[in-house]
């Protein structure tokens, strides 16, 4: 019997190169074994014609920018009724690697109440892959999160639920019913996928790092700091902490500070005010 596998990625107009060279390495994925539903959630005003063998939903951007978490939690809710064995999301700027679904699969097996996240590597901008075998020779994972070996499944410390990114992570259906998804308050860019973390830790799941599901972030101009996400940032922190007691971001707030944009308020942060 095949294992059913949503594969669920947020797409964008403007990350079209990247949805299209996404679609042809998924599409070129051979696993045996693995059926995969490809599902991806438009976040523009108006949704994106999507190809014969691939679903789609679509969510509109809201009063605070694009929503990501709300798109893919429509995703999920469309992948469910599909009775989909594992649900596999996946940015629209990442590439699977050639074991991502089969080594996610294994690991929901074993650990079928927990989050499961792969190591994420980031190309540089001139690495254009073509083929899967010119993506698995550009591996070079983030050094900042675990990096299990090949085909283990490590379970993440208390201190480390705040490193699940969800640009690629994979969770059973009975899993996600339980967390409920995203938090749809968040809007814009940042903090929906440390919330989604921290919800994890309070029910007592665990976030467990799988070696060998590799995935590729394709590069893109973003700046550190994202400079046009501030306000973004700003709110959404102001909401983790609401929620959470603690702002995330630190890193970012940091160096916003120190460039003069940003000075703390009360217990949180503020756009510096000029005269």
């Amino acid at each position: 019997m095949s294992t059913r596998v949503a594969v669920i990625t947020p797409a964008s107009i403007t990350r079209l190169d990247h949805l299209h060279r996404q679609r042809r390495f998924l599409r070129d994925l051979q696993t045996p074994g693995i059926e995969i539903l490809r599902i991806e959630a438009w976040l523009d005003p108006e949704p994106a014609p999507a190809p014969p063998a691939v679903s789609s939903v679509h969510v509109p951007p809201g009063a605070d920018g694009m929503r990501v978490g709300a798109a893919r939690n429509a995703a999920a809710r469309l992948a469910l009724t599909h009775d989909v064995d594992l649900l596999v999301f996946l940015d629209v700027d990442c590439l699977p690697g050639s074991a991502l679904l089969e080594r996610y699969v294994a690991a929901a097996r074993t650990h079928p109440d927990d989050l499961l996240c792969g190591p994420v590597t980031y190309l540089e901008s001139v690495q254009r892959p073509s083929t899967m075998s010119e993506l698995d020779a550009m591996t070079h994972p983030h050094p900042v999160r675990p990096l299990p070996l090949d085909g283990t499944v490590v379970p993440a410390s208390d201190e480390e639920f705040d490193l699940f990114w969800s640009l690629s992570f994979a969770v059973t259906p009975e899993a996600w019913t339980r967390l409920g998804g995203f938090d749809e308050a968040y809007q814009g860019y940042g903090a929906e996928d440390t919330d989604l973390g921290r919800r994890a830790r309070s029910l007592g799941m665990r976030v467990q790092w799988v070696g060998g599901a590799h995935a590729y972030h394709q590069w893109h101009p973003a700046g550190s700091p994202p400079w046009r996400h501030l306000d973004d940032i700003l709110r959404n922190g102001a909401l983790f902490a609401e929620r959470w007691g603690e702002w995330p971001m630190g890193g970012w707030i940091d160096a916003f500070i120190t460039g003069g944009a940003v000075e703390p308020h009360g217990d949180g942060y503020r756009r510096v005010v000029r005269s």
